[in-house]
């Protein structure tokens, strides 16, 4: 599985969020998205990155920006997880079922483990990928450097 690439259409995708929504891709052309993968919920890093997305949302907006956090656990999972870690603004998505489709169409999706990458990808307001970075494991994103490069898109 190759990672998806620069210049590319972002594949389009409908998931089910934390507030029970079907959120789809392409009805947010004219928008930057921030799609931050991360492989489980209910882990520190991971609770961690998107808190850092939560407390940052303003700024996100303020770069006409939308946020996404994708992994593939299950809806209520989701929902929970988002509730205990106190999301009130970024929806997170249930890359379920089938198990990881969207991080296999961007080529996140570890196939030994049945989780994807830790990774940010930032696609432009006419849905074209235009930023890629995968983390290690272990690694908070800093969100700085997500600024940093939606400044320059």
């Amino acid at each position: 599985m190759e990672l998806i690439k620069l210049g590319s259409i972002a594949p389009n995708f409908s998931l089910e969020d934390n507030h029970d929504k079907i959120i789809n891709l392409s009805n947010y052309r004219g928008k930057k998205v921030l799609l931050s993968w991360h492989p489980l919920a209910w882990t520190p890093v991971c609770t961690d990155q998107m808190r850092s997305i939560e407390n940052n949302w303003d700024n996100l907006q303020s770069l006409n920006t939308i946020a996404f956090g994708l992994s593939v656990d299950a809806q209520p999972c989701k929902k929970a997880w988002a509730t205990a870690i106190v999301l009130n603004n970024l929806s997170i998505l249930a890359d379920f079922w089938p198990h990881g489709k969207v991080a296999q169409d961007y080529g996140l999706f570890i196939e030994n483990d049945g989780i994807s990458e830790r990774a940010n990808i930032i696609i432009d307001e006419n849905g074209i990928v235009k930023w890629v970075k995968v983390y290690p494991m272990s690694q908070l994103p800093d969100i700085n450097e997500v600024f940093q490069a939606l400044s320059n898109i």
